[in-house]
């Protein structure tokens, strides 16, 4: 049964991130075609969101050589013209894959074509690999984020920036036309450390954790709000999100995993998605598995559950 006529009843909002990763499709490839099925449906079944990694290469486990990934903005482009309720997110955008204005262009310009759906999710990336592969430098990386962070948000906030760094700048830069958002896309920023913490705090309006149990996310929690009241921040103005892996359809659990993925049948799925929200999540991304259109099917029941559970 199609619920998208029920988006905005539940305790939070539940999106999924969809597979662009070689083999990340019960190890099948995706293709496009898959992706935009996948897209499709979850919108018609009343998923929030769809999210997208932002990667080159990726380290999948039990493999020795790492993984190819689909190019995120290209794809994130195309879904937004494909798409018409759903939000569309990055989880995140490597900020050193790009120059930070003109990814502030690409964003506003995703802005446009899904009439304002974009979450930019952004992050300093991890997987040095990537970033040798395909000749971008990997030192100094919170600093450069720092640089790019203050270019993006200036130009997606306000408009406008007048920046010179270390290794970033944009001199008397303009973002024109505009999309249908004055102040842009919200930001969303990925990450746990101190000094990310306290970046998030000056500049996003969401933060994100990946994977992680409820119980944890509390713990996290409490940093974020020490880095926003640090920076003169009402914690509340901050949103709070988080990836949460799902078995489907019967899926064997992952051995030795820090942090279990929720499974079981779907009342034990709702509860467990139900726990984040009260620690304070107000956006969940799920990872489910198998990442096919099976995957996002199974989830019809879970959806259903925590809509009979809104207020």
């Amino acid at each position: 049964m199609d619920r998208a006529d029920r988006p905005g009843r539940r305790a939070l909002k539940v999106g999924v991130l969809l597979p662009t990763i070689e083999g990340g499709m019960a190890r099948e490839t995706p293709r496009w075609a898959d992706l935009l099925a996948m897209a499709r449906r979850a919108e018609a079944l009343g998923l929030d969101s769809l999210w997208l990694v932002d990667h080159f290469f990726y380290q999948m486990p039990r493999r020795e050589r790492q993984a190819g990934v689909w190019e995120c903005w290209s794809l994130l482009a195309a879904l937004a013209a494909v798409t018409s309720r759903v939000e569309l997110g990055t989880l995140v955008l490597c900020a050193g894959f790009r120059n930070p204005a003109l990814l502030a262009k690409a964003a506003d310009t995703v802005e446009e074509i899904s009439g304002g759906r974009l979450i930019l999710g952004l992050g300093a990336g991890w997987n040095e690999y990537e970033y040798r592969a395909f000749g971008y430098p990997f030192d100094h990386r919170v600093s450069r984020f720092e640089e790019a962070l203050t270019i993006i948000h200036g130009l997606l906030k306000h408009g406008a920036v007048d920046f010179a760094g270390r290794f970033s700048e944009a001199r008397e830069c303009e973002l024109r036309p505009r999309g249908p958002r004055p102040g842009g896309p919200p930001i969303l920023v990925g990450s746990s450390s101190p000094r990310m913490l306290g970046l998030t705090a000056r500049y996003a309006d969401g933060w994100n954790t990946f994977h992680t149990s409820p119980e944890v996310l509390a713990t996290r929690r409490a940093a974020v709000d020490a880095a926003c009241r640090a920076a003169g921040r009402d914690p509340a103005t901050l949103e709070r999100t988080a990836a949460v892996r799902v078995n489907l359809l019967g899926r064997a659990g992952s051995q030795g995993a820090a942090t279990p993925p929720l499974g079981g049948p779907p009342e034990a799925i709702a509860a467990g998605l139900l726990a984040y929200a009260r620690e304070g999540a107000t956006h969940l991304q799920l990872i489910p598995d198998p990442s096919t259109l099976a995957g996002i099917e199974a989830l019809a029941p879970v959806l259903e559950l925590l809509d009979r559970a809104a207020p």
